[in-house]
């Protein structure tokens, strides 16, 4: 039997490649997606504990207290809206890279498809050419048969 070649292997095989590293980017594109949102969470949460221990006094070190942590708010808020955007960007390139995932892997799947309907066609015409052969070498033999017992 010969030995299946298939053209577009090659292809195939690229495809295949460029699947696995833009899954790869994915990877950490979402990494980063998440490191994000944990840094977020963190400010936020490091906010809230900031103004709630925020005592209520009269004193001028309570006065100096909430204006530090009323100057530390602003200047985090101003990092969560910077880190906000960056999420925004970073959620928009995976979006993007989900996409390109997707599109190469139906690419793929549908070379894979061609490839196995050209390997059946393969097999078909091997086993037909089998067939002829052992078909032939059955009437050459009693051919061959029948000139003997003449």
């Amino acid at each position: 039997m010969r030995r299946f070649v298939w053209r577009l292997q090659r292809l195939l095989d690229t495809k295949g490649k460029q699947e696995d590293a833009l899954r790869a980017e994915l990877v950490a594109v979402t990494e980063q997606v998440v490191a994000v949102r944990g840094q977020i969470m963190l400010l936020r949460a490091t906010l809230r504990r900031l103004l709630s221990d925020l005592q209520d006094g009269k004193n001028k070190q309570w006065l100096f207290q909430k204006r530090l942590v009323l100057d530390h708010s602003q200047v985090t808020e101003l990092n969560i809206r910077a880190l906000d955007k960056k999420l925004y960007e970073l959620e928009q390139s995976r979006k993007q890279k989900i996409k390109e995932v997707m599109e190469v892997r139906k690419f793929r799947k549908s070379l894979e498809k061609l490839r196995t309907k050209a390997y059946e066609k393969h097999k078909q015409e091997e086993e037909k050419k089998e067939q002829n052969e052992l078909d032939e070498r059955i009437s050459i033999s009693f051919a061959r048969e029948i000139l003997l017992t003449d």
